[in-house]
């Protein structure tokens, strides 16, 4: 199992504040003879007799020297897990979950954006001082 990320607890705190019920930390899944644990897994009730709307979400801090590495890092752990989700629970929509200022500043660079649509990444903006996300980009 992996280290958590520095920003690990406001993540899930600011799923809980938007009333995600947090059913995994980590998410353990094993797919076609691999072991994957994703950050997070959370569930949220649509309606009183609904079936709810589940997610799984990667952290990731950007706070290293190299922006474009750690981009480089999260988009293969994204794209595997994405992979093993949909072998082992397809109903799941898995999140790269990334702060608010990295959002605004490197997820603007022209290539970044298009490496966003080209891989269909769906994104969760946070605000670590908030502990709040601030936006959901599907």
């Amino acid at each position: 199992m992996t280290a958590k990320d520095i920003f690990h607890d406001v993540v899930r705190n600011a799923l809980e504040k938007e009333e995600w019920i947090i059913t995994d930390d980590p998410l353990f899944i094993r797919s076609l003879g691999i072991e994957f644990y994703i950050d997070l897994a959370a569930e949220k009730i649509i309606g009183a007799e609904k079936e709810g709307q589940k997610i799984a979400v990667e952290i990731k801090s950007f706070i290293a020297a190299s922006a474009i590495s750690e981009f480089h890092r999260a988009l293969g752990q994204y794209m595997n897990y994405r992979l093993a989700l949909q072998n082992q629970e397809p109903d799941r929509v898995l999140y790269l979950a990334v702060p608010k200022d990295t959002y605004e500043t490197f997820f603007k660079i022209q290539f970044v954006q298009s490496a966003v649509r080209e891989y269909r990444m769906e994104i969760a903006v946070y605000d670590p001082e908030k502990e709040e996300i601030v936006k959901w980009e599907i």
